[in-house]
């Protein structure tokens, strides 16, 4: 038995952070129903690296966080729509929506609302900046967050200025804040009996990934600054060229930086290092670096990777993605899963599932991504709906 078998989420989010929320209570378990505009379904769905399945609204990067789902349309301007939601907010233990705005508000299925509704519900929100304070209406991407929040100015390097982390980190930041949230408020209402509202913000998930960043900043009133691959005092911290390519190590202890040293065939700086205070092995960093730098160009990085590792010194080549799925490190983790028997012709084989597992109940697939309204009919059955009823909100545009 999978932790959330059992809790039923309705799912009103789309493009990446709050899809990613439902998609982790998904792999554990939860029926996750995900709840589109039949005129306007996820914008994700058209996004992808296959353009036959972005013009199916089956996109690519639509699949990636909304496997394990079902998915129904429903219009929420019709009446009739409406009433079809409040019926299944009746069964549902999780909502979780990211509206613009007070949209959802404006069409009757704010907090207190729902409240009425479901009084157990776990309510949770999804915006840029928070329900709270002078920004809470504004929009947001992930981009707009990492420039607001210092992310971006602490990345890059002192020629480049600021630089935006490639993949969009602070939406899946976001959504594992959220479904963090979410998992500990079903836990809170299974002692206390209540519900609950949550708000999360991208902004504060941006900070809370920046943790030690921010303390250092509020207690000396001086933000990080981009030094890119290098650290400034640590030369065993830092990328150095090898015969073939990259190689990032991270010495980051005296201890560390000694062994460094012995691998690569300096002994006596290596004892050095062990009698000296860290703050004197920094002041030496630009030399050190140097010597490592003549080093490591010697052999591959893969050979420098085994080495440094096999000598207790964190480091690894540095991998292009495609690299990294196919090393058997991966291969031999659970993070990267089938969906259901069949992929989607020309889609995805795979996708990542969740960064840890279990002894038992592990996260897990068992559906494939849902295609725009594939599970309409079973869901409204389930609530007791008719055929013939599904066939007049069908002809009257409702689903």
């Amino acid at each position: 038995m999978k932790p959330l078998e059992g809790v039923r989420v309705l799912d009103l989010t789309h493009v990446l952070a709050g899809p990613f929320c439902t998609y982790q209570l998904a792999v554990l378990g939860a029926d996750v129903i995900k709840i589109e505009p039949p005129d306007n379904p996820d914008m994700t769905r058209k996004e992808g690296v296959v353009p036959a399945l972005n013009q199916a609204a089956y996109g690519t990067y639509f699949q990636a966080q909304n496997a394990g789902k079902r998915a129904i349309t429903v219009n929420l301007k019709d009446e009739a729509g409406r009433d079809v939601l409040r019926r299944l907010i009746k069964t549902a233990d999780v909502l979780v929506q990211n509206y613009a705005g007070d949209a959802l508000e404006e069409l009757g299925f704010g907090y207190d609302a729902v409240l009425k509704i479901q009084p157990k519900l776990i309510y949770c929100t999804l915006t840029g900046f928070g329900r709270t304070g002078p920004k809470a209406n504004h929009p947001a991407y992930d981009v707009v967050i990492q420039a607001f929040s210092g992310l971006m100015s602490a990345n890059g390097t002192p020629d480049t200025g600021p630089v935006r982390v490639g993949p969009p980190m602070v939406d899946y930041g976001t959504g594992a804040q959220a479904a963090l949230a979410i998992s500990a408020a079903l836990l809170q209402r299974e002692r206390t009996g209540k519900g609950q509202r949550i708000d999360v913000s991208m902004l504060d998930a941006a900070l809370m990934l920046m943790s030690a960043n921010v303390t250092d900043t509020l207690t000396t009133g001086k933000p990080p600054q981009p030094h890119g691959n290098n650290h400034p005092h640590y030369a065993g911290y830092r990328t150095f060229e090898t015969a073939d390519g990259l190689l990032m190590v991270g010495a980051w202890t005296n201890q560390q930086l000694s062994r460094l040293f012995i691998a690569v065939g300096e002994p006596e700086r290596a004892t050095q290092i062990l009698q000296v205070p860290r703050s004197q092995v920094g002041e030496m960093a630009a030399d050190d670096a140097g010597i490592l730098s003549g080093h490591l160009k010697s052999r591959s990085a893969e050979q420098w990777e085994t080495i440094l590792n096999d000598a207790r010194v964190p480091a690894a080549r540095v991998r292009t993605l495609d690299q990294a799925l196919a090393h058997d490190q991966v291969k031999s983790r659970r993070v990267v899963q089938q969906a259901g028997r069949d992929p989607a012709e020309h889609g995805p084989p795979a996708f990542p599932v969740a960064a840890f597992s279990y002894d038992h109940g592990s996260p897990d697939l068992m559906r494939p991504p849902p295609r725009v309204g594939e599970h309409t009919d079973e869901v409204l059955s389930e609530l007791g709906f008719s055929s013939a009823e599904i066939g007049e909100l069908r002809k009257a545009e409702t689903l």
